[in-house]
């Protein structure tokens, strides 16, 4: 069995090649219609992108794919990360394997010869396949870089995209992208934005105030920041938290030399059912978003008080120390500095640090969004939408967007902000609407075809009189000889 905790080249140059040639041929016999559709639009001169994608990790990569493959190819993706590192697999990700099985597929959107099985047996061989037990983060994004190579996405790497803001040019309302990167800042304008900016997508990382305010910052880190463990070596470490990536990143401290780690909770038990497990399933996948409100609202707060556990492996990688040590029923109520040491208050008493590992995830608020600033407080929340019964209340929940049935936003008042149907929010934020779709890698290939569907449908009808004068424009014949045909 290969080493999990370590990218592996590419064994089979031969059949990599081999693989990429019946990429090409399965795509060419797919191809059909294989004419581009969209009426190109500009605006006071300016050329009009038909979509334009924040986020060049798998979701924005996918997407780009599903719409390649319906020939709308006026698009782009931007991406602030450099080529290679966008997502969080080889930058914040600290597990060795992904958590999803590796028969998950994706990205590939039905086409077996771009599934990661697929390019996993070319680079490394059928054997080391059968021997896997999940596939490494390194290879995963490994297998990303080929699939953006192979597919030729349009990819703007090192560019953030720092505002969104309306505009109305000749009746149409379209969206104009401030973006900062290696040309400086310039702006393009899009007709559709779709965001695909991950986990954090639709708020960001959570540290709590009572660790902001009371710990110099050099003392303390989310999951989701730059950690540099060598530094963490013969130390104290306090870790909060009890989702997979706390459990990462307390078993990359002991890895790395740590004197001691102790991972409190605030749970009674450590959650031990995974109900993304149970989740990926077709019928779920496919039409969770065509469920009533109130039967999602059901689905989502038993999920979400469910939590998700880490996975097996990834408590053992924590518990083959003798010196890591598991609190539940432990919340940390209070933080405060006793000379050089980090005293957290617990209802148990007191503990010790030299440093924190914070594991509280993200919270949920679209006005944390930077390019969301201009219209945040225009968009429909799930508490603006339904009222659940008074013994199902999930504030949580209720803080999550309230998204059309293509992603888009809504409006929290209606006809106040007519642009935001044409931003659709591909994010974990999505989970309440959309069910396991944004930026999950299980959801993937059923969220990326609602989504293109629907991009697709509503530039189609956008145009509507347009393709209708095309077709009445239409004059090349196919019957072109009255005469007898020549044998």
């Amino acid at each position: 069995m290969p080493d999990q905790s370590m990218p592996v080249t590419a064994a089979v140059p031969q059949a990599l090649a081999a693989l990429e040639d019946r990429v090409r041929r399965d795509l060419a016999l797919i191809d059909y219609p294989a004419h581009s559709w969209v009426p190109p639009r500009h605006a006071a001169g300016e050329p009009v992108l038909d979509v334009a994608i924040v986020g060049g990790g798998q979701g924005g990569l996918a997407t780009a794919f599903g719409l390649l493959r319906r020939k709308i190819g006026n698009i782009a993706v931007f991406d602030r990360s450099e080529a290679g590192r966008e997502g969080p697999w080889v930058t914040f990700a600290r597990m060795l394997t992904l958590r999803t099985p590796k028969h998950v597929t994706g990205p590939d959107l039905g086409v077996p010869s771009l599934t990661p099985r697929a390019w996993f047996e070319a680079a490394h061989g059928a054997d080391a396949w059968d021997a896997l037990g999940k596939i490494s983060r390194q290879d995963w994004q490994a297998y990303l870089g080929w699939y953006r190579r192979m597919l030729d996405l349009p990819v703007h790497n090192g560019t953030a995209v720092t505002a969104v803001v309306p505009e109305r040019h000749d009746g149409a309302d379209l969206l104009r992208l401030t973006l900062d990167g290696p040309e400086g800042r310039r702006t393009r304008l899009a007709r559709k934005v779709v965001l695909a900016t991950g986990i954090d997508g639709s708020g960001a990382w959570h540290v709590p105030g009572f660790i902001r305010d009371a710990v110099p910052p050099e003392r303390h880190a989310h999951t989701s920041a730059e950690i540099d463990f060598a530094r963490l070596r013969g130390r104290r470490i306090g870790v909060l938290g009890a989702g997979a990536s706390a459990f990462d990143n307390a078993a990359t401290a002991l890895e790395a030399g740590a004197a001691s780690v102790t991972l409190c909770l605030r749970r009674p038990e450590l959650p031990r059912i995974n109900p993304y497990r149970w989740m990926e399933n077709a019928g779920f996948l496919g039409h969770f978003a065509e469920l009533p409100d109130l039967v999602r609202w059901r689905f989502m707060r038993h999920i979400f008080e469910l939590n998700q556990p880490p996975p097996q492996e990834t408590f053992w990688r924590c518990r083959r120390h003798g010196h890591f040590a598991l609190r539940t029923g432990c919340p940390w109520d209070g933080a405060r500095m006793d000379g050089d040491e980090i005293v957290i208050a617990t209802p148990a008493g007191e503990l010790r640090f030299d440093q924190l590992i914070v594991g509280t995830g993200y919270q949920i608020d679209l006005r944390l969004r930077p390019e969301l600033d201009h219209f945040a407080a225009d968009i429909a929340l799930w508490r603006d939408r339904f009222t659940p019964p008074a013994d199902e209340v999930h504030a949580l929940l209720g803080s999550h967007p309230y998204l059309g049935e293509a992603f888009q936003f809504l409006e929290r008042i209606p006809g106040g902000a007519p642009h935001l149907r044409h931003i659709h929010n591909f994010t974990f934020g999505a989970t309440p609407s959309m069910g396991l779709s944004g930026a999950s890698i299980s959801g993937m290939r059923y969220g990326v075809d609602r989504l293109v569907s629907g991009l697709s449908r509503t530039l189609f009808l956008e145009d509507a009189g347009l393709h209708l004068d095309s077709l009445r424009r239409y004059d090349t014949p196919e019957l072109v000889s009255l005469d007898p045909p020549h044998d």
